[in-house]
């Protein structure tokens, strides 16, 4: 029998989640919303009209999820289809930050409207849990990258000039570039005093398996309780799956298969393009590479490829260009490995399946991701040179160790058990995500109580 968890007027508990609007981002707190639901939790989840649209796609009409509009402040050169990180012009990020934190107003109409008993908000802004404690309603950040890179940043802000105690998860030298100064950063204090205003607890994408040390640092940095809500990872939507791709999966030998994907936000430049490119045909193992350009960009992928790339690799190789069920193809029996960013949620997926990473990380939290992976024993990466560019030799030879060779079957025998064991635990995080997000609930009623007392003796 199904419990049904109850606020103090006996009515089911109302969540209110509010992701940053990035695709990235939202896509977990969708599942999150999904995993409560069925808990039989009220759950509300708030963004702008440029993203709703693409969730309620993704949700499907018979969704319980009640979807509240965030409209932001118009500002120059940001319509409201720029409203969203997807598709959105780099230039035009601060632009959409600064509509962003002007629109605290319009969210705290939202909560005395939608009057949720939590909130559960993103690590990149304080204002949104500042708002809730403004009306007295508890706040909870859920942050949805690793608790690894979460400690790591932590600990550059707050013990400057000090070693990382985990010495398997560093920045290389070619990476360092992009995260120096970073203790400086004005976005990565914002994210600190978000961090500092959850309340009692942080909720984390992620598993305990695997992150466990890293979570408990974590936990010791923040003063606060570190709960993993699991892996979350989406169901394959039966209508969005390319038969064509499935077919083709289907006539490969099992684990005979990378799948190629850098997300949906991050490009290669031209020099990796090619690299890639060269790499799977030096491979000789069968692929799916999944290649996409920036929006607005009228590129011909055949002008990209090498020079008779298609006849090389002939029935060996299928490329699809923009999007593809990346959960179905990862649950698949002839993925033998996948070539990833790093991307937290893609290294979360390819775990939960069993699938062994080829990292090739690009910046921010993917560096630290893939150590992460190779710590673990889970994936391999590809280094680059010293100039911090691939090679194709680099790329085939790798490919071939993590499917094919002996020297791979740790890494592949690794990946399957820990899959295996994710899968077998099913939900179990989400029933400690279920007990502290009840407590702070409690918690709250009993002060509503102490105050309605207070009153009433005056």
């Amino acid at each position: 029998m199904t419990q049904v968890f109850m606020n103090a007027e006996n009515k089911k508990v109302t969540v209110l989640l509010f992701p940053w609007l990035a695709h990235g981002h939202i896509s977990p707190f969708v599942e999150l919303g999904k995993k409560l639901r069925e808990r039989n939790f009220d759950v509300h989840l708030c963004s702008t009209p440029a993203n709703l649209t693409s969730i309620k796609k993704r949700m499907g009409e018979e969704s319980s999820i009640q979807l509240v509009q965030l409209n932001l402040p118009n500002l120059p050169n940001l319509p409201p289809y720029y409203h969203t990180t997807n598709g959105l012009p780099p230039h035009l990020m601060d632009t959409l930050k600064c509509a962003y934190d002007m629109a605290k107003p319009e969210f705290s109409k939202i909560l005395q409207t939608v009057k949720p008993d939590l909130l559960i908000y993103d690590f990149l802004r304080p204002w949104p849990a500042e708002a809730a404690s403004e009306l007295c309603i508890p706040a909870v950040q859920f942050i949805a990258t690793s608790a690894t890179m979460t400690s790591f940043m932590l600990h550059t802000f707050k013990c400057p000039g000090k070693e990382y105690p985990f010495s398997t998860i560093f920045y290389r030298d070619y990476e360092n570039a992009q995260v120096r100064g970073l203790g400086e950063c004005p976005e990565l204090r914002k994210a600190i005093e978000s961090l500092e205003l959850s309340n009692k607890v942080i909720l984390i994408k992620g598993i305990k398996e695997m992150e466990g040390n890293f979570s408990d640092y974590l936990s010791t940095l923040s003063g606060k309780k570190i709960v993993h809500v699991g892996p979350l990872v989406q169901d394959p939507i039966s209508k969005d799956e390319n038969p064509d791709i499935i077919k083709w999966l289907n006539k490969k030998k099992q684990g005979s298969t990378i799948f190629v994907s850098f997300g949906s936000e991050y490009f290669l430049s031209k020099e990796d393009f090619e690299e890639m490119a060269h790499g799977l045909m030096l491979s000789n193992v069968n692929f799916i590479w999944v290649v996409r350009f920036p929006v607005g960009e009228k590129i011909r992928i055949e002008d990209k490829l090498p020079l008779g790339f298609r006849k090389k690799v002939g029935d060996r190789g299928m490329i699809v260009e923009g999007w593809a069920p990346q959960a179905k193809i990862l649950g698949h029996s002839s993925i033998g490995g996948f070539v990833s960013h790093c991307g937290w949620s893609s290294v979360i997926e390819s775990m939960h399946f069993g699938v062994p990473i080829i990292a090739m990380p690009m910046h921010l939290d993917q560096p630290l991701n893939a150590r992460l992976v190779k710590e673990f024993g889970t994936g391999i990466e590809v280094l680059r040179d010293e100039y911090g560019r691939f090679k194709r030799e680099k790329i085939a030879s790798v490919i071939r160790q993590v499917v094919a060779k002996r020297s791979g079957r740790c890494v592949r025998k690794k990946a399957k058990e820990l899959g295996d064991s994710i899968r077998k635990k099913g939900d179990e995080e989400m029933d400690e995500v279920v007990k502290e997000l009840m407590q702070l609930n409690l918690f709250k009623n009993r002060e509503e109580e102490i105050v309605q007392s207070s009153t009433e003796m005056m």
